[in-house]
């Protein structure tokens, strides 16, 4: 069976990046073609990738900036869009991703609009397979912040020492990002006949509300080293967008040592959520892991022998190395979409405890391979 080729425009971006990572966890059913946002200023390019596409999902927008700029932009792209499918007489599925700002008189909503009218145009000439999706406020790992949401501007000033505040303490519908990549996927599959798909929001919460728990998890987690309590799936998706946002060097962490002539004791953790704790005993010169998660909360402690762990955000190519040793206890959590894993370096074994924040599901493990 051929794969599907799938385009995503803005794959650099925000939700382009979260898609695609989430596209190649599918890699037996989809082959993404590469995108690059120069082929917007290139035709040729343009139109060469459009030929090699079953399905393009148009996400690449101006989000932020004056007014008659954004409308321009976003409705310029769109328009280049249609062109460069004209070019190659080149029909595939169109995915296009608009916001339920459509419904305001703004810029930014006026451009999705007009390019949703645009795209569906084009659509009905052809006969060709097409849908809008109405997206919720997108919050997630890694966005931009002052730009993206709100969500990022809170986490950003939270985990630097800047002091957020709420100018309109408006309710905003929310979806994470993970879920709407899930979304993304299940129409490109499919699932939807309808040529406007209006996405259903994770949570809704006042923005008020919303700074308050990023405080809280502030207070518990960055400044205590504690993990907070967890109530449901919009709750953790909100903290690992938190966490996200903490930069490497906060780790690792040095827990205070209490010692006497008997030896000695660290508290490695104290959560509120609930969870697992574990550990494993690794051989010298042998390595763990090489998997990421993508909701898993996760904690490794080196209580015994010397380790080196090895991070890399997957889809770039810096890697984190931190070494660690059981005669200097300390502690690195594993973000989310970080792959991740432990060398012993020494010459005896070592033992690593481990706190995850779920109990192990065989049916659903969140657990990826891929070499760090």
């Amino acid at each position: 069976m051929s794969k599907l080729k799938v385009g995503i425009t803005g794959q650099s971006g925000f939700i382009g990046y979260h898609l695609a990572q989430y596209l190649r966890l599918h890699g037996d059913e989809i082959e993404i073609v590469p995108f690059d946002a120069a082929y917007f200023r290139n035709p040729d390019r343009l139109e060469q990738f459009v030929r090699q596409c079953d399905t393009i999902v148009h996400l690449a927008a101006m989000n932020r900036g004056p007014d008659d700029e954004i409308y321009a932009t976003n409705v310029g792209l769109v328009q280049q869009l249609i062109e460069a499918l004209e070019r190659a007489g080149h029909i595939p599925h169109i995915i296009f991703s608009s916001s339920t700002q459509e419904e305001r008189d703004n810029a930014y909503g006026r451009s999705k609009r007009e390019g949703a009218r645009l795209l569906a145009a084009w659509a009905e000439r052809h006969n060709a397979r097409y849908t809008t999706l109405i997206i919720p406020n997108v919050f997630g790992p890694f966005g931009r912040p002052f730009y993206n949401s709100v969500v990022a501007t809170f986490c950003h000033q939270l985990t630097h020492g800047l002091n957020p505040r709420v100018d309109v303490d408006a309710t905003l519908s929310l979806i994470s990002v993970q879920d709407l990549a899930r979304e993304i996927f299940e129409v490109i599959q499919g699932a939807y006949d309808t040529p406007v798909v209006r996405l259903s929001a994770t949570a809704e919460r006042g923005v008020s509300k919303i700074l308050a728990r990023l405080c809280e998890f502030k207070g518990w987690y960055l400044d205590r080293h504690i993990i907070p309590s967890l109530n449901g799936p919009f709750d953790t998706a909100l903290f690992n967008t938190f966490r996200s946002f903490i930069e490497p060097d906060h780790f690792p962490v040095y827990p205070e040592v209490h010692a006497d002539d008997r030896g000695y004791l660290a508290e490695v953790l104290k959560e509120l959520s609930g969870g697992q704790v574990f550990f494993s005993v690794t051989r010298p010169g042998i390595t763990r892991g090489n998997h990421f998660h993508m909701r898993k909360v996760e904690r490794f402690c080196v209580i015994q022998g010397e380790a080196v762990i090895r991070l890399r955000r997957i889809g770039t190519d810096r890697t984190i190395e931190y070494h660690v040793q059981g005669s200097k206890p300390s502690f690195v959590d594993m973000p989310v979409y970080y792959t991740h894993n432990i060398t012993n370096t020494g010459t005896t074994d070592v033992l690593t405890l481990f706190w995850t924040n779920e109990l192990f599901d065989p049916e659903d493990p969140d657990t990826f391979y891929e070499e760090v």
